[in-house]
């Protein structure tokens, strides 16, 4: 009883967190600790000799964005021999779609959770093509972040102040309601995203072909949202962090090369295994074989109840990851068996308006062997290559069971958290 009332009031805080995206700014002015030569990246914690090769092409990027290197070779050198510190996104409460690489001078989304009062913080989106979080690092994707950083993010910023911020939550709501699930398929949540912005943005920037370039890039990208929402659903989940004797998981992550989650009482500590590859639908002319294994932070969606959780709500996600629509409205049935409780915010039409699932419970996952379901980009396991497809994947049921053994040991002799 006493671990049913901790998890009710973890999954009640992830409820109960109202995230507002605040302002844009630069990484190492809003971010703790992130200064020097020093690398966030996704998933759990890596070194470069185990790097996979998106994420190997995210830190060169970084460092000749950075100019700590003059090209892609002095680059790895700097890397190779510990020049260049790397840290999870999530130890510093921030969040990167794929390689998720986040360096001291980039721009990144504040949000700010109202109710509870912290922090996350998540990169811009670059859009589609040859883009850093895929590993691409070539002079069009320097200047295409040198854009973001230099011109779009103030005026984002000021765009965000003259509006007070925007309601993530409140978004995000709305965008379930109009065929998104809030991970893959964002085609709501973007254009959204873009009228909220667009008066605010033609007011404050004083410069009206900066201001057409920039709607025009938010208006082009469908994932224009993802990372607010990321960052957004990381504030949510951070809110459910360190409450003792919970077993609700609070972050899903893959760096590329393995699997990792945290559980809300048991701290800092993760427990991993090797990432899978996704099984879904290929661009024309890939395959499994171009893949690589999972890789990403945002998986923190599914953490929160929604992406995979929410997937009844977008059915026509199924044309992107493959299946058929009555797969998708299955997915979301079947996470109710794991969560602990279901989200009155967001809501699914499809299932007479019931909360989505939310707060994943190792014992259930256990118990019941379910592992949670994820919706997913695929990455071509070469840096610089990009998105090769997307689908579905699980994490490894070895991390729940490590997490729950994990998990007993704190457990006394009557079955209390000692």
């Amino acid at each position: 009883m006493d671990i049913d009332r901790a998890n009710h009031q973890a999954v009640q805080r992830m409820i109960e967190a109202r995230p507002m995206l605040r302002s844009v700014a630069i990484a190492r002015d809003v971010i703790p600790g992130l200064s020097g030569r020093k690398l966030l990246h996704a998933g759990p914690p890596i070194d470069w000799e185990r790097m996979s090769g998106p994420l190997r092409g995210a830190v060169i990027g970084a460092a000749l964005f950075e100019g700590w290197a003059d090209d892609d070779q002095q680059a790895r050198e700097l890397a190779a021999t510990g020049e260049i510190a790397f840290e999870p996104c999530h130890h510093r409460g921030a969040v990167g779609p794929m390689a998720g690489v986040t360096s001291p001078s980039m721009a990144v989304y504040v949000v700010e959770n109202l109710t509870h009062g912290n922090r996350a913080y998540s990169n811009l989106n670059e859009g589609y093509g040859k883009v850093l979080r895929y590993g691409a690092y070539s002079s069009e994707v320097l200047e295409k972040l040198r854009f973001m950083n230099d011109e779009m993010g103030p005026l984002l910023s000021k765009a965000l102040e003259a509006l007070g911020g925007i309601d993530v939550k409140a978004l995000l709501a709305e965008a379930l309601h109009m065929g998104d699930e809030g991970h893959n398929r964002n085609k709501a949540g973007s254009l959204l995203f873009l009228k909220l912005l667009a008066p605010a943005i033609t007011e404050v920037a004083g410069d009206s072909q900066l201001a057409t370039r920039v709607l025009a890039f938010l208006g082009d990208n469908a994932l224009s949202v993802l990372n607010p929402v990321m960052a957004a659903c990381k504030a949510m989940a951070d809110a459910a962090h360190g409450i003792e004797g919970s077993t609700l998981v609070t972050a899903m992550a893959r760096n590329g090369t393995e699997f990792g989650i945290r559980v809300s009482s048991l701290g800092d500590r993760w427990f991993t295994a090797p990432a899978q590859t996704p099984v879904g639908l290929y661009f024309t002319g890939y395959s499994a074989e171009d893949a690589n294994p999972d890789i990403g932070d945002s998986t923190i969606t599914e953490t929160a109840g929604i992406g995979a959780f929410a997937m009844a709500a977008a059915p026509a996600i199924v044309t992107f990851i493959s299946g058929k629509p009555k797969d998708a409205l299955h997915a979301t049935l079947e996470m109710y068996e794991i969560s602990a409780s279901e989200h009155p915010a967001f809501t699914i039409p499809a299932l007479d308006f019931r909360g989505t699932p939310v707060g994943i419970d190792l014992r259930k996952v256990v118990e019941l062997g379910i592992t949670p379901r994820v919706n997913t980009g695929i990455a071509h396991k070469e840096a610089g290559i990009g998105q090769v497809g997307a689908g579905l994947v699980r994490p490894p049921m070895e991390i729940f069971e490590a997490a729950l053994l994990a998990f007993a040991e704190t457990i006394g002799p009557e079955g209390k958290p000692e």
